[in-house]
């Protein structure tokens, strides 16, 4: 007969929280995942986020049922001696198994294919119009549709990040580079390392790199103490020259969304030249080399320098309507500090987010971020399906008192220009003390 399994509590596992050192609770049996850090698909960050707490949501959540035959190798054969499951997590697992059974998440639909063909159909016509054609407009018209093709890329990339979405992991991978390196110049490398990590401690101040934006926005006064994020392991300054540029914060929103772009350029080549392991690194370099060369190249084809910089602005402030959509989801959001608890996940995702109201014959231009809340519940549920799973999902969440925040478009963009407001007026106090200004520190912001 074997001997008992041993027995921890959950504060006796919370000290096992450092990268040598990680353990976590899955369905109330402690596994040990230092080993795997550096080897875990979705990154190291974050497994280190939820080490030391009950993971059993969020492993559930990002991870198909055969996950699961891995979990031995990593068995410590300790029990968590407090394990409980609280209601809203006992009906968010019996939701998710409903939708297993139903193979949602394997009929993935034809999205993918069409906005391929559509991108490598229109955008030959975009070449067309800058280099056969003279006039001023049709240029024009050509960057706007190229920033739309951009912005239907990027679904295309958001969406590959968290399941396949083509038949198999290599063709998905294809689609990947395609969408994001090539077509429009960002690192999928860089998107899935920042994704996962957001996705993981949504709405964290301190863990969700989509908050960190100083020196030009914060959505909270407690940015002012100079925050650490564990995201870029390193301290986000609030000196002088941030509380200069937050104190205007809702008026630089939408011209800085508009170049937005430039900041993803960076972070994918800040990411692909640092020392961390990325996952084909080499393929990720090729495919942002061909981009900075059709593009510019397309650039170079215009008349004059001023209708050069007329087509970059263009381009870039159209996909600029792209940023401003990841913004409004989760901006004027309740926010915490640290990293999630573990035993709250389907709390912390409702309270985190915010969907926004439309038409499904406008699913195309929101690329399932209007489903929000569903989408972080269940991230690897395709979004052809998440305009019918929205209602199971509202009742859960009335069911258990859970915010479910559905606004217009209009509206949603009121709030997160409400919330910068706030932030900007409370930066205007200059009660609070600052540290001096350290202007490399603006200038090589990561947020």
């Amino acid at each position: 007969m074997d001997p008992p399994a041993p027995y921890i509590s959950s504060s006796d596992l919370r000290t096992h929280n450092k990268p040598h050192d990680a353990w976590i609770s899955i369905h109330g049996k402690i596994y040990d995942v230092s080993s795997w850090l550096h080897r875990h698909p979705g990154g190291t960050l974050p497994l280190l986020t939820v080490a030391g707490t009950d993971a059993t949501d969020a492993f559930l959540a990002f991870h198909p049922p055969s996950a699961a035959a891995l979990l031995p190798t990593f068995a410590t054969g300790v029990l968590l001696s407090d394990y409980a499951v609280s209601p809203a997590s006992s009906d968010y697992r019996q939701l998710l198994s409903k939708l297993s059974d139903l193979k949602l998440f394997e009929r993935k639909g034809h999205t993918t294919l069409i906005l391929l063909s559509i991108i490598l159909t229109l955008l030959p016509l975009c070449v067309c119009g800058v280099v056969f054609s003279d006039s001023t407009c049709v240029h024009l018209l050509s960057a706007a549709l190229i920033g739309i093709l951009w912005i239907q890329s990027g679904w295309i990339g958001h969406d590959s990040g968290h399941y396949n979405v083509m038949l198999n992991r290599r063709f998905n991978r294809v689609a990947q580079i395609l969408s994001g390196n090539v077509l429009a110049g960002i690192s999928i490398a860089w998107w899935k390392w920042n994704h996962n990590a957001h996705h993981i401690a949504c709405n964290s101040l301190d863990f969700d790199p989509d908050l960190q934006h100083l020196p030009f926005f914060v959505v909270s006064s407690r940015f002012f103490n100079s925050l650490t994020s564990r995201f870029y392991d390193r301290k986000l300054i609030f000196d002088s020259l941030a509380r200069f540029l937050v104190s205007y914060q809702h008026w630089t929103y939408y011209p800085v969304m508009c170049f937005a772009r430039i900041n993803l350029f960076a972070q994918s080549f800040f990411l692909l030249f640092s020392k961390r392991k990325v996952e084909h690194r080499g393929v990720e370099l090729l495919g942002l080399l061909a981009f900075w060369v059709w593009y510019p190249l397309l650039v170079s084809f215009l008349p004059n320098w001023w209708e050069r910089i007329l087509f970059v602005v263009t381009s870039f402030s159209v996909t600029g309507i792209q940023h401003v959509q990841f913004c409004l989801n989760h901006f004027s959001s309740k926010v915490y500090l640290g990293p999630p608890s573990g035993d709250d996940w389907f709390e912390k995702q409702t309270n985190g987010t915010l969907d926004v109201s439309c038409s499904a014959w406008m699913d195309w231009f929101h690329g399932g971020l209007q489903f929000q809340v569903e989408h972080h519940l269940f991230p690897r549920l395709p979004r052809c399906h998440l305009r019918k799973i929205a209602p199971l999902v509202k009742d859960l969440c009335k069911k258990h008192n859970l915010p479910y925040n559905c606004v217009s478009f209009w509206k949603a963009n009121v709030l997160t220009i409400q919330t910068l407001r706030k932030a900007a007026l409370q930066a205007r106090d200059g009660s609070g003390p600052v540290p001096k200004n350290l202007v490399w520190e603006a200038v090589n912001t990561h947020g």
